[in-house]
């Protein structure tokens, strides 16, 4: 069930994988052709950036340990430039691991061992909050601007670099103007990373929103932090 599910969404799905290990990158090549995904991989990190500007992938799937320059700096170098969806895999399944990567940007965390059935779910999960065909709408808020269909945000002219995550809470917030949404309406919502095994995911998340859109959680103009409850989009006034 699950290849056919994938199988029509992947067919132009393009992916790269960046790890060492290139025993899994064979397997994993192999594995995923089926399903429709055009694969490619890099053992080192500078030849996966320089494949990453190449080819143009529409995910990563990014290993924390590689040579010369981790996962972690990677990520960091990626999210320079790119909102490419990324799906980290790590043999340290450590919470401080989850942090790091959530914070650079990462879309998603996988420790080794893992059944490559549950990365394509991932991959499904994340893929699926990129973006859709639909009719052009423009949400605004102040100096903050959504374009829904081009999944696109700027604040007074200046356009942000969002990963899918990151655009996905925004929308969810400014559709949700005024409300205060916990935490676990959030994870509802935001389906793709393995929330219940790392409880600061949110929090994470926010925070990187919050550095992007230059926003002081003292005097927020966009994200609200309502104690003991979640948080609450403010409406970009004064912004």
């Amino acid at each position: 069930m699950l290849r056919g599910i994938m199988t029509e969404h992947a067919a132009r799905t393009r992916v790269l994988i960046v790890d060492d290990d290139e025993e899994l990158n064979q397997l994993l090549t192999e594995y995923l052709a089926p399903f429709g995904f055009v694969v490619s991989s890099a053992s080192h990190p500078d030849d996966g950036l320089r494949m990453l500007k190449s080819d143009a992938p529409d995910i990563l799937i990014l290993d924390v340990m590689l040579p010369g320059m981790d996962g972690f700096a990677v990520c960091r170098r990626v999210r320079e430039t790119s909102a490419v969806p990324i799906i980290m895999l790590t043999a340290r399944g450590g919470v401080v691991d989850r942090v790091v990567g959530l914070e650079l940007g990462a879309d998603d965390y996988l420790p080794k061992p893992f059944e490559p059935r549950e990365l394509v779910a991932r991959m499904q999960a994340v893929l699926r909050r990129g973006p859709t065909v639909s009719h052009q709408q423009i949400l605004r808020a102040g100096a903050l601007e959504l374009n829904e269909s081009a999944r696109t945000a700027s604040v007074g002219g200046r356009a942000l670099t969002l990963t899918t995550a990151e655009f996905e809470l925004l929308l969810l917030l400014v559709r949700q103007r005024g409300r205060v949404l916990t935490r676990n309406r959030i994870m509802d919502e935001l389906r793709g990373v393995d929330w219940e095994a790392f409880d600061r995911s949110i929090d994470v998340l926010v925070s990187r929103l919050r550095h992007k859109l230059n926003d002081d959680p003292k005097a927020p103009r966009f994200i609200k932090t309502v104690w003991g409850k979640g948080y609450s989009f403010t409406g970009g006034e004064g912004a």
